[in-house]
């Protein structure tokens, strides 16, 4: 089944690249600085990451990127809406639940860039519609002021400690990052009977639910609010901690993985600047920003900064989810979570 998939990415990718090389490279540059901006619905941090990524495009084309930073389901909600009403104004957008919500809809454009053809299979899409931009992982965090190093949870079975209780904190409404994702990941891992077990113990200690950005998370934990944050993406502590913060991640095994990806918007006022785009965030260059940002590149050949970050399989071991996988339990786990500790 893996040798069948690969055969169709051979195939998908060989009709992304049959554009007559440089010169069709060039025809798409030429179109897209014709059309001279592209509008990004993003997931991403603003100053971490999106603003800079849009600056070193403007750089290196002159087309202007016109983004607007939001949640997954905020953006959802925006393109659906936009489409509904004929006034599409999305190039690309990017996200696990976004593209695979908007693909299902019928909302997203097959295509893949020519830079996709050096990744590892998973990362790119077998029906041709995303491709992977970069890499999450996500474990529990804490903060290193009120929590002295060493005496931090280290399994899953530690967040029971009772003097836990009441000094944890999750995002509620996230089905990937927070609660809900957490839920799943247990489900995966152990099974629906022991799984569901454990987080019945587990709502015995009562986690605050937050209404807020998976990032904002963090922040609050970092403000002293709550010695834990629980399914948050490990690099924002690090990036955090190397401003002064006091926080840090713990490699909990195992820790829930999955790739934000990127794809174009059915019907978009700029689609050859999309393209391009999309393209120059897969691309060696645009893998060099997420690395530059602290985050994990998708490129196999630019590896992370903080080493410690990504799974090895041994001692920090992770499981992998698709988006698809994500977008079919995604229900099913924020059910779970509502069972459990609403």
């Amino acid at each position: 089944m893996n040798c069948m998939r690969d055969v169709l990415l051979a195939g998908l990718l060989g009709l992304a690249g049959t554009r007559g090389g440089a010169a069709a490279e060039q025809a798409l540059i030429d179109a897209a600085k014709q059309e001279g901006v592209v509008a990004w619905y993003t997931t991403q941090i603003v100053d971490q990451f999106a603003r800079p990524a849009a600056e070193a495009f403007e750089r290196k084309y002159g087309i202007k990127v016109d983004f607007t930073r939001n949640d997954p389901g905020a953006i959802v909600l925006r393109v659906t809406g936009e489409a509904k009403a004929g006034r599409v104004r999305a190039d690309v957008f990017d996200s696990a639940p976004v593209v695979t919500a908007l693909k299902t809809a019928g909302l997203a454009v097959k295509w893949l860039p020519d830079s996709a053809r050096r990744l590892d299979p998973k990362f790119i899409d077998a029906d041709g519609y995303w491709t992977a931009t970069n890499i999450y992982v996500l474990t529990p965090a804490f903060n290193t002021d009120i929590v002295k190093k060493g005496s931090e949870p280290k399994t899953r079975d530690d967040l029971l400690d009772p003097k836990w209780k009441g000094r944890m904190a999750w995002n509620s409404q996230i089905p990937t990052a927070g609660a809900a994702g957490f839920a799943g990941l247990v489900l995966t891992d152990l099974g629906e009977e022991k799984g569901r077990a454990y987080l019945r113990r587990l709502a015995t200690q009562n986690i605050a639910p937050l209404a807020v950005a998976a990032r904002q998370v963090v922040d609050q934990m970092i403000a002293g609010e709550y010695a834990i944050a629980l399914q948050i993406f490990n690099n924002h502590p690090v990036i955090s901690a190397a401003r002064g913060a006091p926080a840090d991640f713990i490699p909990m095994n195992p820790a829930f993985e999955y790739a934000s990806v990127v794809a174009l918007a059915k019907g978009g006022p700029h689609p050859n600047a999309a393209r391009l785009f999309v393209d120059f965030l897969v691309s060696p260059e645009g893998q060099a920003l997420y690395r530059d940002a602290d985050y994990m590149p998708v490129d196999a050949s630019i590896p992370t900064r903080n080493r410690s970050l990504r799974p090895d399989g041994v001692n920090f071991r992770s499981i992998w989810f698709t988006p698809e996988k994500i977008e079919e339990n995604a229900p099913k786990w924020t059910r779970t979570f509502d069972e459990f500790f609403r």
